[in-house]
Formats: structure tokens, sequence, C-alpha cells
């Protein structure tokens, strides 16, 4: 791990060696300075790359989380700027690092915007990011932001339930009078598992209410260590996964569908949504969710 202080012939090594993760650690300790001086040392080494940009992303969303807001505005325009220079030369979807970073380039901007109470002109800048990146790996990532500010308070979208692992579910509308809660989940997703248990409670508690919950999932192409596999593989590995980790949701019914996790704009897993029992939805969460958060989430709706 680095340390807070490199000595400064170490410094063009450690940006060689990784330098999203390096990125990454000294800002986990507070130390932006040098994880600016890290991609410097980086950038004149190696130019731009997409490991740079993935980088870079990851910096602006640091300063915006300890609200250093212009040099995050400034840092998200230069990952634009870059990105797109890098799309003239080659698709989105090539390598995994440039969706990275163009996606938190997006999820950023929108966020200052918020910052500055322009939450109408977040929301546009995103529905036409949407339009021009629909049919990349970054929509599912642009609706979500999209749904943080306007799925709660509308009716849930249908769910497409053709393929399914455990109880065969049913659809969204025929659960009217009930209230549900959707677990976006993936077979690779550590906090997908330690949230397990607390659904399992959850459903207890709430039985006599006629708590539903459905657990949606998709392929992503591979299974144990990164190992590709076609999509019967993999939902075979799937189902192991959801044996070994979720016994006590087996039953909970599981679509399996890429369709869903757009719709919903599940880019993080876990991502909670609680439809009401007129089918509106109350919540939506991306990201993992304390006992007490989602109790308190679903007293509201009664």
């Amino acid at each position: 791990m680095l340390r807070k202080l490199i000595p400064a012939g170490l410094l063009a090594v450690a940006a060689l060696a990784g330098v999203v993760t390096d990125v990454q650690q000294v800002m986990s300790q507070g130390n932006f300075a040098l994880a600016e001086a890290l991609l410097q040392s980086y950038r004149t080494q190696r130019g731009v790359t997409p490991e740079y940009l993935e980088a870079l992303s990851w910096l602006a969303r640091g300063e915006l989380y300890t609200r250093q807001f212009e040099k995050a505005e400034a840092n998200v325009q230069e990952t634009k700027r870059l990105a797109l220079a890098e799309l003239k030369k080659r698709p989105l979807d090539a390598e995994p690092h440039l969706p990275i970073a163009l996606g938190a380039a997006v999820e950023v901007e929108a966020e200052l915007m918020m910052v500055k109470g322009q939450r109408g002109d977040a929301l546009a800048f995103l529905q036409q990011q949407l339009a021009i990146y629909r049919t990349t790996s970054i929509r599912t990532r642009i609706q979500k932001n999209i749904h943080l500010l306007t799925l709660e308070g509308k009716p849930a979208p249908a769910l497409e339930e053709t393929a399914y692992l455990g109880a065969k579910p049913a659809p969204l509308v025929a659960l009217r009078g009930k209230p549900v809660l959707l677990f976006f989940w993936a077979h690779w997703c550590p906090d997908c598992k330690q949230e397990e248990p607390l659904l399992a409670q959850l459903r207890k508690e709430y039985a006599s209410k006629g708590l539903v919950i459905i657990a949606p999932t998709q392929h992503y192409g591979y299974v144990a260590k990164g190992e590709e596999a076609a999509p019967a593989e993999e939902l075979k590995y799937i189902d192991e996964i959801r044996h070994q980790f979720y016994a006590d949701l087996l039953d909970v019914p599981a679509p399996v569908s890429e369709a869903n996790f757009r719709k919903y704009g599940a880019s993080t897993t876990p991502t909670l949504v609680l439809i009401d029992r007129r089918g509106i939805v109350r919540l939506y969460h991306p990201g993992a969710m304390t006992m007490e958060e989602l109790r308190a989430a679903l007293n509201k709706v009664g």
C-alpha cells in the first residue's frame, strides 16, 4: 500500500504500477496532492491512456465527495474532453477503462449541477447523455442517475420475467396491494451477499404485511475468477451462488434479464427499490442498506 509520503524517486515507479489503484489508495488517506502527482507522473511517461482517464475520474469523484467543487469541476471537464478525443479513435466499449471514466464524468457533472441547485439542468443533461450513449455500456449508469432524480413517486417499471431462478415471478401489476422490495444483485457482488441475512430477516418480520421480495439478476459473461462463460453455463453458476450464499431466499423469484438492469439503472449492486401497495416507487437506493434503513423505509409504506 502506498504511504502518504513517497520519495520523489519512487513516484514514477508507483505511477506505472497501477495508476487507478494507487490514486484510489492515496485519496482514501486524504492525500489528494499525491494523487495529482501520481497522475501527472503517469501522464508524463505514458501519455493519456484509458487507465489514466479512469484514475482522473476517480480524482474528480473524490474531490466532489470532499466538497472540493472547483477542482472536481476542472477534473471532470478534463476527463470528458480527453475521453471524447479518445472516442474519435475507437468505440467506447473497446476496453473497460474508458466507459468507467466517461460514465463517472457524466455522473459527477450532474451531481455538481445538483450542488449548485440546478436540478432541472442536471436532469436535462442526463437525458441528453442517455440519448447519446443509449447503445453503450454506460447507458445503465446514466439511467441510474436519472432515476435518482425522478423514479421515487412514479409507477414502478414492469420487469422482464421470461427467464428466472427460484419461484416463478408474478408481474408487478399482479402484486398491487402488497409492498414489494426489488433486490438487484450480481453473482460476483460481496455487498449483495452481506445483504442476504437482512432481507431474510425482513421477510419474516413483514410477512404479516404481505411483503414480497423479488431478486433480479443478470448475465455478466463470466463465472468464477473472471472465466468467460456462455449464458447457459453462467446461469448454472448463478444458481450455485444462490444456493451457497442466498440459502434463506431460494424461493424468492430471481428474474434473469439484462433489460431489467437497464430499465432500473442498476449499475450499482446491490440496488434496492421499494414499491408501495399501489405500485409506486417509494425508495430507489443504489448500494447496500442497513437493517435500520430498510425497516424505516418499509414502515413508511405500511
